[in-house]
Parts: C-alpha cells; structure tokens; sequence
C-alpha cells in the first residue's frame, strides 16, 4: 500500500484524509501569495484551472462552453513578474494566435521571455463537463502538471472553486487560492437570503430552501397575499449560474384566484396548474428538467422587483489570503433572455447615481463573509429600481456569487495591461498616469455571419480598422473569447474608453467593423 502522501497524489484517500491534507497546504498559501507580488521573491508557479464547475450548470445548453476557459487568459499578465511560471490548462489546445495575442499584451517583458515561462497543456476532450472533472480522470495529466511546477512554491487558482478543485489541489499538492467549498451554501440562492439578513441589507420579499411545486406554490400564494399588486414572481435554483437557473411566472393570467377573489387554498391550487408553464429563462431546457433539479439542490421563491426603469448593478470584492476584505468594482450588468434574466455582459463603472450604495451594501455582505471564513473573488448582484420617471434609485440584494464571473475578467485584463487600480473612494478606475478608464465588455458578441471566422482573421481586421487596445493611450478593444468564433460566431470583447461616450464608441465600432466585414 502507498504511503499517505503518494495516496494523496494518486487520489486513494478517504474524503476527511483529503480535508485534513487541504486545510494543511492551505496554511502555505499566504506566503506563496504574497510572493508573487515581490519581484525580489524569487522563481513563482501558478496552476490556472479555468473550470466551470458549478452544480445545476447545463454545460451542453452554452454555445462554445469549452471555451469560455479562455476566459481566464488575463492571468498571463501575471508573467510581467519576470521570474514567475504559469502553467494554463485547458479543454482543447488554444489557438496559437490566441496566445501569442496574450503574451504580446503583457507590458514592459520582451515576448520571448514570457513565451518561455508560459506551459500549455490540455484534456483534447470537447465534451461538455467541467475541466476538472476531465484533469482528475487522466492521471498522467496530473502528473505533468506536477512535473512542470515546483510544488512548494505553487498555487492554484481557478474561475470556480468546488470539491472537484479541492481534490486536484491535494493531488498536486499545492493550496488553492479561493473559497473552501464546505463555505460554497454561502453563496447559493438561500445562502445569499440568510447571508443579506444578518449583513442587515435590503432584499427583495421571498422564501428560501424551496424544493417540491407545492411549496414553490405556497410561497408564491404567501407573497402574492402579502402584495396583492405583485405581478411577476421569480422561482431561482439555488445553483443557477447567470440566470440559467430562474424560472418567472405572471400572475396576471390568475386573476381569477387573486387575493380577494379566491381563498388560500383555491389559489395554491391553480398556482400548480400555472407551474409547468413558467418561462424559462435558459431556452434549452425543459420544465421537467427544472423542476426535478429544484427538488434535487433546492432553491428561492422572489417577488418581481417592478419599476418604471430597472437595472441589475453589482458590486465585486476580494478577501485575499490574509483575510483583508477590499472593493474591487462596481458594474451595471447588461441582461437578455426572457424577462431580462440572463447575463450578456457590463458596463463599468455602476451609473454614479447608486454605485457607492452598491458598494457600501456589497461590503456589509463582505464582512459577514469575511467572519465565516470566506476567501477569494466575491460578487454581489443587486436589482435597482426605479417607481417613477424622476424618482430615486431604490436597491435590493439577491444574489452572491462566491467565484469569478464575467465581470472579473475585464477589469483584471485593465488592471494588468495599464498598472492602474480601482479607487473605492469615487468608484472609478485610474490608470497608472491617474486618468478615469471607462468600458463595456461582454462574453456574447454574437452573429450567424461571424461562423467561419478563424482568429488570424479577426486580428487582421482589428488591425486593419485600428481598433485593437492602444497601450500608449489605455485606450481600444481587447479580445477574449477567440476560439468560439469560427464554429459558434461568438466572440468576448472589452471596449475601454477616457470616458463611458468613448467605450460605447469603440464598442459599437467592433460590432459595426465585424457586420460590414461579414456582409
């Protein structure tokens, strides 16, 4: 039999031997963090693992999943530390234009010297499950890994942090920058709910811990009894990943039933008959599929927050290693789909009117995160509202996401490209000269016309156009998403601007340079 240690290598290990061995590498982790900030610290390794492992994700239902693994490409500017070592694992083998294109936006490090410091590898598996999954299945994969770092110099950070990453982490033998997933209930649906009552944060009326119809028909009885005017309600799996996972239901149809006109019992009754014809806001998936995997993880029931204007702003923050809680940005999301409720992107910064609210409200969230033991990338999504034409922004928390998401790419690639920093006291962002960046950035730059498109094509016409990323001005367009244009149309962009006029500009020129050459 293996010794404990070389157990822990092959995965032959008990699950509470796995936590132990976790919690242990995990004492390491401050000190390997904190070196990879100081040049003088000496040779670094970092293991990036963009891996979408999300319970209650529909992997097949996401046009190009695989390759929103590149969205975790900013992480090459981590190699402007001259004596770090990235080693970037994905899927599928990356485009060599799109890496070259990441290498040749770190600044101030000749690309040959971040070429060399930069190790490839991947799965060559294209089927839709998590990318971890796939790793831990290929154990001489892992044992390259281990051969390309020096473990006790290592870290690995990852888009998603699951019991998935936690076990790779232990086979690598190295800790792992983000949250312990015995924390993750913090940030589901309900987690969230229990999460903004003891931060003391407003949130829209619901009910957690929901599972079977009868109760998500009770809970919406209850809410509608409590506000007769309540329109639309929102049923939420407690996994859902942007918006995947909701489900809204008009009450306008049961008029018949509403309060006053019907008792409790005849309206829990035709609330039931109603259920299997909510809208869904993920088009690939069917009622029966929601409804059995609300019964499986559980989820929320929420009052439609109306307005005559409405926004979804949120707020992003960092618990780094040694427990510090800063504000990393605030945003206003760009949503789609049926009922405005799946992400298509953000605007940066939040719209000045309510963003030190936001992220006064997402540091309240913060701090009781902070006291649970909660470590890495954070964000807080809000719904702001407004009952009137010139009426005030009203706010309300409903949810938190303990994980990067789509706005934790763009600004880090800013961040990383121009040597400036997010300033909590205004909100804004300056670059390294104390200018204000502005941008838009989206993950679902879509078009049937850009099929066919192959990447060398796209940075050919970005050039030709003048619209790529202007380091001398901290200015243009960067790209992400490259490898899912030429089969899926879909490309990732982010649009950075001296003012929020200058990025619309430069986001709606993309889209409009795109269109003409695709004609």
């Amino acid at each position: 039999m293996p010794d404990r240690g070389e157990g822990v290598k092959r995965g032959l290990v008990s699950a509470e031997e796995e936590l132990a061995a976790f919690r242990a590498l995990q004492q390491t982790l401050v000190d390997r963090w904190m070196a990879l900030r100081d040049v003088d610290s000496g040779p670094r390794d970092v293991v990036v693992v963009p891996s979408l492992s999300l319970e209650g994700l529909h992997l097949s239902t996401i046009s190009g999943i695989t390759h929103y693994e590149e969205r975790m490409l900013f992480t090459v500017m981590l190699l402007g530390h001259p004596r770090a070592h990235l080693v970037y694992i994905t899927s599928e083998p990356l485009h060599p234009a799109t890496v070259d294109y990441f290498v040749g936006l770190v600044p101030g490090v000749p690309v040959a010297h971040v070429r060399s410091r930069l190790t490839l590898l991947c799965t060559h598996d294209a089927s839709p499950r998590t990318l971890t999954e796939k790793i831990l299945e290929r154990p001489r994969l892992v044992e390259r890994i281990r051969g390309a770092i020096h473990p006790e110099r290592a870290h690995m950070t990852c888009f998603t942090v699951s019991h998935l990453e936690r076990s790779l982490a232990v086979r690598l033998g190295i800790p792992l920058y983000g949250v312990d997933p015995e924390l993750l209930h913090h940030g589901t649906k309900s987690g969230s709910r229990r999460v903004f009552r003891r931060a003391g944060v407003g949130m829209p009326p619901g009910v957690e811990d929901v599972r079977t119809e009868a109760e998500i028909a009770e809970a919406v009885a209850n809410l509608w009894e409590a506000d007769p005017a309540l329109g639309r309600v929102v049923v939420k799996h407690d996994h859902g990943f942007s918006g995947e996972g909701n489900a809204v239901l008009r009450l306008s149809p049961l008029a018949e039933v509403r309060p006053g006109h019907a008792d409790h019992g005849g309206r829990v009754a035709r609330i039931l008959e109603a259920l299997p014809h909510v809208r869904l806001a993920s088009e690939g998936l069917r009622y029966s599929d929601f409804s059995q995997h609300m019964k499986h993880t559980g989820g929320v029931v929420e009052a439609f927050v109306e307005g005559v204007e409405a926004r979804s702003p949120s707020g992003q923050l960092r618990i780094n290693p040694r427990r510090e809680l800063e504000a990393m940005s605030t945003h206003d999301q760009m949503l789609g789909g049926p009922d405005q409720q799946t992400y298509a992107g953000c605007r940066f910064p939040a719209d000045p009117s309510y963003r030190m609210a936001i992220q006064k409200d997402a540091m309240r969230v913060g701090e009781v995160l902070v006291d649970e033991g909660v470590m890495g990338r954070i964000a807080v999504d809000f719904i702001a509202v407004r009952r009137s034409p010139e009426g005030p922004w009203e706010h309300y928390a409903i949810e938190i996401n303990l994980r990067m998401t789509g706005t934790t790419h763009p600004l880090m690639l800013m961040r990383m490209l121009d040597g400036g920093d997010y300033d909590p006291s205004t909100g804004l962002y300056l670059t390294g000269r104390g200018d204000p960046r502005y941008y838009i950035a989206t993950d679902s730059l879509t078009s049937e016309r850009y099929r066919g498109l192959l990447v060398d094509d796209l940075l050919d016409i970005a050039a030709v156009h003048g619209l790529h990323y202007r380091p001398w001005a901290d200015t243009g367009v960067v790209f992400h998403l490259c490898g899912a244009l030429s089969q899926f149309g879909k490309l990732g962009i982010t649009a950075i601007g001296g003012s929020p006029a200058e990025a619309q500009r430069s986001f709606d020129e993309t889209r409009r340079v795109l269109d003409e050459e695709t004609a």
